[in-house]
């Protein structure tokens, strides 16, 4: 019997949330030679669905309609406005009774603060887009998040990050349901990873290099970005702003939030980023940014990025298939 999978769509859905998901087990389908899912997609109100693209979705089934099937996975489009969505009760309720009856069920994107909002994912791993995951952790600290995973597994739960990554967990469903020889196929057909190397922070990018605070404060972070190469040690920024180095230290961490040591190896890693995706190699690259060896710069980078530089590098220019 065919599995049924639901893809809960809300009004404003971003389409590859839901539609990603749809065309790998659809592919999964036909490599296996059977109908191994049934697909259905889920609307909270009656009629087409407008996605952000502008694109209509015309939904199989709707919340509270007496026929609704029982699913075995639910899964959760994300949608932009989510992070900022207003309680529907009804809704959540209908997520509350429908995941206690399937055998696993989870989110796209921000679909995971409609689960947080149920209380599905309380004391749960659970992973987002990392531009939301600041909001969704101070909105709902009882979740566990793992802001740079591509997609979580926790029991019955599967999160994964945005939009593309939901193509990443639908091909981790099919594996799990139909093992990984179909899986591989089903990656290959649709040329996309079997498994992504690294986490979603190699995507990420979160502006740490835009100036901030005080003019005094911006000035510095102004010269620091245009002279990667320097020497930016706190008693050297300090001198640039006229302050004391205690003074500038405890002023900066207090008006950018991080220390200025922090700042600018983040900044340099941002650098380092652009450079790599041109195809630069990775000694130049820690040369033009600052980094005082090799060595330093990789431990760095894939503390902030999640993967070695190297490993970035043949993600973003060389052939990603390889990593497959």
């Amino acid at each position: 019997m065919a599995l049924r999978i639901g893809i809960l769509a809300m009004e404003g859905a971003q389409l590859l949330d839901v539609s990603g998901p749809l065309d790998v087990f659809a592919e999964a389908n036909l490599q296996a030679g059977q109908q191994a899912y049934a697909i259905s997609v889920i609307a909270a109100a009656a009629g087409p669905i407008s996605c952000s693209s502008g694109a209509r979705l015309l939904p199989d089934f709707v919340i509270g309609q007496p026929d609704m099937p029982r699913f075995d996975t639910i899964l959760v489009a994300g949608a932009p406005h989510l992070a900022r969505w207003v309680r529907d009760e009804p809704l959540l309720d209908w997520l509350r009774a429908a995941s206690a009856t399937a055998r696993r069920y989870g989110s796209v994107c921000t679909g995971a603060f409609l689960l947080a909002e149920a209380g599905l994912l309380d004391g749960r791993r659970a992973t987002t887009h990392w531009a939301v995951a600041d909001q969704l952790t101070e909105r709902f600290p009882e979740v566990i998040l793992d802001v740079d995973a591509i997609h979580v597994r926790d029991g019955k739960i599967r999160t994964a990050a945005g939009v593309t990554a939901g193509l990443d967990l639908a091909l981790a469903l099919v594996e799990e349901d139909l093992g990984a020889e179909i899986a591989r196929r089903v990656a290959a057909q649709l040329v996309m990873y079997f498994r992504r190397n690294g986490g979603q922070l190699q995507y990420s990018r979160r502006g740490a290099g835009s100036p901030t605070g005080r003019s005094a404060l911006q000035q510095v972070q102004r010269w620091v970005i245009a002279n990667l190469a320097e020497e930016h040690g706190v008693d050297q920024l300090a001198s640039r702003a006229g302050m004391s180095p205690r003074h500038f230290a405890r002023l900066f961490r207090q008006e950018v939030g991080i220390t200025p040591s922090a700042w600018v190896e983040a900044i340099r890693v941002e650098a380092a980023q652009r450079l790599l995706e041109t195809g630069a190699a990775p000694k130049l690259v820690a040369d033009q940014c600052g980094f005082s060896d090799v060595d330093t710069f990789r431990r760095a980078f894939q503390r902030k990025v999640g993967i070695t530089p190297t490993a970035y590098r043949r993600v973003q220019v060389d052939d990603p298939q390889a990593m497959s």
